[in-house]
């Protein structure tokens, strides 16, 4: 039986699928083209083949048979010519009798199953780039041309308008280049018309940012008057925009209306802006009818509150009452489109939801709320205060309207702070009663209304100077609300003025604490250390102050004062310097920058300050004394006597200031003058001693015959004069009444000559010596002038005390204005 079982072959596995790719050619047609034989045969003379005998040995040849495996087996054609599918000058021959996956009709007959073309090898490299050619050159510049445009608003954002220009301008340039080469190298539908409008108007933004208003329109008339830029003609905004700057109204409302027509009715928003700078415009020109119609046009169909507020404004200039009520209530009725504040509140004590909200608490969406509520409250409260005293036969009537409007708005919370304006409208009025009234009816409301209450009628007795009332009121504002700093501050002022240095430094340090920008507490406790004699840490309040507020002259003065203090008169002298710049014309800066430059000896200085000085106060008698005696010092009597004059005319019963103007023209060699005046001053004054000792010489020198005359009279006034010191010596050494007596005798009887006792002709001390005084701001000796003197420039800075002074003045501190910063934010 073993006999006719045949056992396989042990050759490759592929023999087992050998044939199956077998197939007769010769009715492929479709590949005769390809086929060698047959061309050839069709090449020779008959048109075809010379038959095949059996006497001539087979022409087949072997061709590798591609199975699945990828295995080749060489088999004969049973034609006896060469297979269509035979290997012809090493390349297969395909086929298409038998198709495959994986198998193409041409060169891969044969070849191993790749679908993936994994055997084909690495692909050839990439065609490097001709950077010569014109498309590869307009590509690189227009690549350099929108990095040129994205630099110069990068450089805009950044605050430098120089760079951006001329990036901008850099920019311009190269595209002109651009559309250049475009031109000559395709057709003119192929440029990049929206690189060159970006280019040409951020050319135009730059022009107008570096306030080069002529380049800027002209530029914008470039892109206005190309028909090919689309939506250009909402430039003409941009070209409005310009001229309003200018303080070219009317076209700026020309050139707005021309946008407006041009923009599609879609776009409501920007045509409602547009609307509002035409209503801004037509304010700016006093035609408030016209700004009216815009103004009621945006409020019927987007209502804003801009709109709203410039509404208002423009019935405030008519005069129509009843329109301002009507424009206050739409104010009030403007959606704010802002979440409420329960949002920002926790439900429940999941950990999860706690974050997200203590995370979304302050983020900047929280702050655009902020801001937009802020700026509401702000429109409402500046249109109350507007309205208020026009629309009712008294502003308490309109502010009591304006109250109830509010209290039935969503506003309700600006009552109580339109109440507490009312107050400080009375205060204005300086109606200090009805002051008091209307800020004492917060003591029973909620702790932030009655804080701001309570500190405005603390700060009020402060300045009446009735300390206990403003303790009082300071602690209870305090109790209100422990980190109001305005409370806090005005509670240590009331302890500074009980000279209690010390406590108040811990109160301004507490609102300090509270409120790290109150400069009001920043200020008044530079000043506690400045009583203290910490110096150091005065000087280091007042710069910090300063840096806060950079352009205060109080601030600036009180740094140069410190300097002064800690002997430090060049820096003195340079913050002063920066002083007058800030306040050119305050008059005592000058003569203390005088008196420093003549401390130093700088005398062409100091004069020059102190004639400046002179020139912007003439009745300052400290000046006027350092003038008179600068210009007796450099031997120009004559210009002296002018000052000396305007002295005896501020202080007239002074008899000094006669006597040095009659010494000058004595010194000058006016000796007719000098005698009429000193004769004048014996009128006046008949019992002053060196004024009948000058009479008594000149009538000598002269040969005049009233010498005799005057000789008595100075006689007899010396010898009243021993008489009067013997008494004033003998009366200490007896008894307490009569000593007294006699001490208010001589004092009375020796009031006119005290200040002509031991001069002569000598010039005073006095004269000689500068000003005795620490601080520029101190009053002289004589009461009359400091009493008159109101600086023209307001609040002074500091003025020192005399000796006697036991409190503080109200311009030693920069308590808070009100209605301001003792208002709550």
């Amino acid at each position: 039986m073993m006999q006719n079982v045949h056992l396989a072959p042990e050759t490759d596995e592929d023999d087992l699928y050998s044939g199956y790719n077998d197939y007769n050619p010769t009715y492929d047609t479709e590949e005769l083209e390809n086929d060698t034989a047959f061309q050839q045969a069709v090449r020779t003379s008959h048109g075809r083949r010379p038959p095949i005998t059996a006497k001539i040995p087979s022409t087949a040849v072997t061709r590798p048979v591609a199975t699945g495996y990828g295995s080749k087996t060489s088999l004969a054609s049973s034609m006896g010519r060469p297979m269509t599918g035979a290997i012809q000058d090493g390349v297969t021959r395909p086929m298409t009798a038998v198709r495959a996956a994986g198998f193409t009709k041409a060169a891969l007959r044969g070849s191993a199953f790749d679908p993936l073309g994994q055997s084909r090898g690495p692909a050839p490299p990439l065609e490097a780039k001709n950077e010569d050619s014109p498309e590869e050159k307009i590509r690189q510049l227009e690549k350099k041309v929108n990095e040129l445009v994205e630099e110069s608003c990068i450089a805009n954002s950044c605050g430098d308008l120089k760079l951006a220009l001329e990036k901008a301008k850099d920019a311009g340039r190269k595209e002109r280049i651009l559309v250049r080469q475009r031109e000559q190298v395709t057709t003119p539908e192929n440029i990049n018309l929206d690189l060159t409008y970006s280019v040409l108007l951020n050319l135009a933004s730059q022009y107008s940012a570096n306030e080069m208003y002529a380049e800027a329109l002209t530029t914008f008339q470039v892109i206005v008057k190309n028909k090919m830029f689309s939506n250009a003609g909402r430039l003409k905004v941009n070209m409005g925009n310009i001229y309003l700057k200018q303080r070219n109204y009317s076209k700026a409302i020309k050139f707005y209306r021309m946008a407006l027509d041009q923009i599609p009715s879609v776009h409501k928003e920007m045509r409602i802006k547009i609307m509002q700078n035409i209503g801004v415009t037509f304010i700016k020109t006093g035609q408030y009818s016209d700004a009216i119609n815009s103004f009621e046009h945006i409020m019927s169909m987007a209502p804003n509150l801009k709109a709203g507020f410039n509404l208002i404004l423009s019935y405030f200039a008519v005069g129509d009452r009843d329109k301002m009520k009507k424009a206050f209530q739409k104010l009030i009725a403007v959606p704010l489109e802002i979440d409420e504040d329960d949002k920002y509140i926790s439900p429940s004590d999941d950990p999860h939801t706690n974050l997200v909200i203590e995370a979304i608490k302050n983020d900047r969406l929280r702050q655009m709320e902020r801001e937009r509520k802020a700026m509401a409250e702000k429109y409402i409260m500046t249109a109350a205060k507007l309205i208020a005293p026009v629309i009712e036969t008294s502003f308490a009537v309109g502010y009591d309207w304006c109250v109830e409007v509010v209290k039935a708005s969503q506003y309700v919370e600006l009552a109580n702070d339109l109440e507490i304006n009312k107050a400080i409208t009375y205060l204005r009025q300086k109606d200090f009663n009805q002051a008091v009234e209307t800020l004492k009816m917060f003591e029973k409301k909620d702790s932030r209304v009655k804080s701001a209450a309570a500190t405005n009628l603390s700060f009020l007795y402060y300045l009446e100077n009735e300390f206990a009332q403003a303790s009082s009121y300071a602690d209870l504002a305090v109790n209100s609300d422990r980190y109001n700093p305005s409370a806090l501050t005005n509670k240590g002022n009331t302890v500074f003025a009980n000279g209690d240095y010390e406590k108040a430094a811990e109160f301004y340090k507490e609102a300090l604490r509270n409120d790290s920008s109150c400069t009001e507490a920043l200020y008044n406790i530079g000043l506690t250390y400045k009583r203290l004699n910490r110096l150091d840490e005065a000087l280091d309040c007042f710069l910090k102050l300063h840096t806060i507020l950079r352009n205060s002259a109080q601030v600036l003065y009180q740094i140069a004062n410190v300097y002064e203090l800690m002997e430090d008169p060049h820096q003195a002298i340079e913050w002063l310097m920066q002083l007058i710049s800030v306040v050119p014309t305050d008059s005592r800066a000058l003569s203390k920058l005088g008196e420093l430059y003549d401390s130093e000896g700088d005398k062409s200085q100091a004069f020059q300050y102190y004639y400046e000085s002179y020139r912007y106060f003439p009745s300052n008698i400290e000046v006027i004394e350092w003038l008179g005696a600068y210009y007796i010092d450099t031997q120009f009597c004559e210009k002296a006597i002018q000052y000396f004059e305007r002295a005896s005319l501020i202080q007239p019963t002074q008899v000094k200031w006669q006597l040095m103007v009659a010494s000058c023209f004595r010194r000058s060699g006016n000796y007719q003058k000098a005698l009429d005046t000193y004769k004048d001053i014996h009128r006046k004054f008949p019992e002053n001693v060196e004024c009948l000792r000058f009479l008594v010489r000149l009538c000598t020198d002269i040969g005049l015959k009233e010498v005799q005359e005057y000789a008595t009279k100075l006689k007899r006034l010396e010898k009243m004069k021993e008489i009067r010191e013997q008494r004033i010596k003998s009366g200490r050494d007896g008894s307490e009444g009569p000593r007294s007596r006699r001490e208010g005798s001589a004092s009375s009887d020796s009031g006119q000559n005290c200040s002509a006792s031991s001069k002569g002709e000598r010039l005073s001390a006095k004269l000689r010596a500068l000003p005795g005084t620490n601080e520029p701001y101190e009053s002289s000796s004589n009461k009359e002038i400091d009493a008159s003197y109101v600086d023209p420039l307001g609040p002074q800075i500091e003025r020192p005390k005399t000796a006697a002074k036991k409190r503080i003045d109200e311009d030693d501190f920069a308590d808070e204005e009100l209605g301001d910063d003792l208002l709550p934010e």
